[in-house]
């Protein structure tokens, strides 16, 4: 079924207009006499989605062993669901373990499989079976590609994919860091790449939250150009009405932090707090452009990345995020659940 046109882009030119001001009143204490103060800041440790479906598990060859020993509990517990990327698998390799994830009957059930597409090569001439014809029961089969720069072999690869009725997630490799230029390649990419009516849908991931240099204090981050270059380009790329993003782990040259072993629960250590407040930074324009509607939780991180991670230390820190920030129980359970159901289930 054909979605509605897809509405053209503003441009990279365009500004977000301020949000509304809040009156005075919204930080005005309670009356003196009132018994009540301002409402305490959520408890992040009693606020969880009922289930998560990890939207992003590398796993070469299809094996993801690796990530159930990581998801541990906390994770482990509400999986009711993974997409597996075969990112790293051989290209004689990559039906074979499609077809061992279709047998697969074991605990969580796979939703989609990624599978290796390259934009550079411009529009296949020959599919491989799995693509020619695809099973039409078990998991869905998603494209997975890496965007470095716009070229009109990569335009003509998405626009293949996306009139045909893919899912293609796209790993934005770019350095966005490198100011309005990288991002107007970008919109310059996805302005020529996607049809005017289509059937297809887009994941951007690595752009929640993008590389960053954790040298730059907070306070500094906040009126740099950088960071308002993603506010504003983050609330162009919501026009469109087919692409939805993941927050997965960040190419930020470190490790993700994770609470001290042993420690009690809500304790975190320096870098832990340094990382969530950067995190609830990016989250909150993206959130503002996107919506709950139109972001996945993701646990790999970029193929780009060099920096270890953990999946079970990723989401508890992802969820305290959401959680500080005030998000209700609906909001995650769309958040780290129901939006990956939506996203990468059947499209027929």
């Amino acid at each position: 079924m054909s979605s509605a046109p897809v509405p053209p882009s503003p441009g990279f030119s365009t500004r977000r207009k301020a949000p509304p001001k809040l009156p005075l009143s919204a930080f005005s204490p309670p009356p003196s006499g009132s018994s009540t103060g301002f409402p305490a800041q959520p408890d992040p440790s009693t606020v969880h989605p009922t289930k998560v479906i990890d939207a992003h598990v590398v796993a070469p060859g299809g094996d993801f062993s690796k990530w159930s020993t990581e998801a541990g509990e906390a994770l482990g517990s509400k999986a009711a669901g993974v997409v597996v990327s075969l990112s790293g698998t051989a290209p004689s390799e990559v039906e074979k373990a499609i077809e061992s994830l279709r047998s697969r009957t074991a605990e969580p059930p796979v939703l989609a499989i990624l599978v290796p597409f390259s934009l550079e090569d411009g529009a296949p001439s020959e599919l491989p079976t799995y693509l020619d014809a695809p099973s039409t029961s078990g998991p869905t089969i998603v494209l997975s590609a890496v965007y470095t720069r716009y070229t009109p072999k990569s335009v003509e690869a998405l626009q293949w994919a996306l009139e045909k009725g893919f899912v293609v997630d796209i790993d934005i490799e770019t350095n966005l860091r490198a100011g309005e230029g990288a991002w107007e390649d970008l919109e310059e990419f996805l302005v020529k790449a996607i049809p005017t009516s289509h059937k297809g849908k887009i994941i951007l991931s690595n752009i929640l939250p993008p590389p960053d240099d954790l040298s730059l204090p907070l306070v500094k981050l906040l009126t740099h150009p950088i960071y308002q270059d993603y506010q504003s380009q983050t609330a162009a790329l919501s026009l469109y009405a087919n692409l939805s993003i993941k927050i997965t782990p960040p190419v930020w040259g470190s490790p993700t932090p994770a609470a001290p072993e042993g420690s009690p629960s809500g304790t975190d250590t320096f870098d832990k707090k340094e990382w969530k407040k950067r995190i609830k930074m990016y989250i909150g324009p993206a959130h503002e452009a996107f919506g709950c509607e139109r972001i996945l939780f993701g646990s790999s991180p970029s193929p780009s990345s060099r920096a270890s991670t953990n999946a079970g230390d990723w989401y508890e820190l992802v969820r305290e995020a959401f959680a500080e920030m005030g998000f209700e129980q609906q909001d995650l359970d769309d958040l780290f659940a129901e939006n990956a159901r939506r996203v990468y289930g059947s499209s027929s």
